[in-house]
């Protein structure tokens, strides 16, 4: 970012806005192995914390018992065949957490959020805002810390009698909780259903 930033002469910048989550085009290219509703190859490296799954573990037994699983529509089915039909999410695909793991690994998704907020106060001049819209709770929680911490003096433990740290507030934090999309909004866009929005100004 902050060498695209550099070349195209917008440092420092008034404004630097972060949409996270998918990449539609991906989604749209069952090659790519990360969406449920096509025929692609599988991607398997990681089924984790970052689906936020609560039958993981069962998930996973049942992908070891079906092995060798070599289409997404295979992983689909394990999944489906994971979870009781009564704990199947209403409102989602009961598979859409565990391709949400698979495509947060496979893409170092966190690891580039928390890359992008670091060189974003870097390139912001003073009294410029940062504005993140993020998807779901792993990429809104990886943003507020980052807000939070950056908004203090001291990062020292509670228990610490005196600051040894020498951390100085970078930002100011705009938006104290997210802000979420209106009935209106979810109605003509039905993907923004998940979306917080957080700005923080850098002082």
């Amino acid at each position: 970012m902050d060498a695209l930033a550099q070349t195209a002469g917008f440092v420092p910048a008034d404004l630097i806005l972060f949409d996270f989550g998918l990449s539609s085009v991906q989604l749209d290219a069952p090659e790519r192995g990360f969406s449920f509703r096509g025929e692609g190859p599988l991607d398997m490296r990681i089924l984790h914390e970052y689906g936020e799954e609560r039958w993981a573990r069962r998930i996973a037994q049942f992908i070891v018992a079906r092995r060798p699983l070599r289409t997404t529509r295979d992983l689909a089915s394990a999944v489906e065949a994971a979870i009781p039909r009564r704990a199947w999410p209403r409102d989602i695909n009961v598979a859409t957490r565990t391709f949400q793991g698979i495509r947060i690994a496979v893409n170092d998704e966190l690891g580039e959020i928390e890359s992008g907020l670091k060189a974003a106060l870097g390139i912001l001049k003073p009294g410029g805002r940062m504005a993140t819209i993020s998807f779901h709770s792993l990429e809104d929680r990886l943003v507020k810390s980052f807000f939070i911490v950056e908004s203090k003096d001291c990062i020292c433990p509670p228990q610490q009698p005196v600051c040894t740290c020498g951390h100085r507030a970078t930002l100011r934090i705009v938006t104290r909780r997210p802000v979420r999309p209106s009935e209106a909004e979810v109605a003509a866009n039905p993907r923004a259903r998940s979306a917080r929005l957080r700005v923080a100004e850098k002082i």
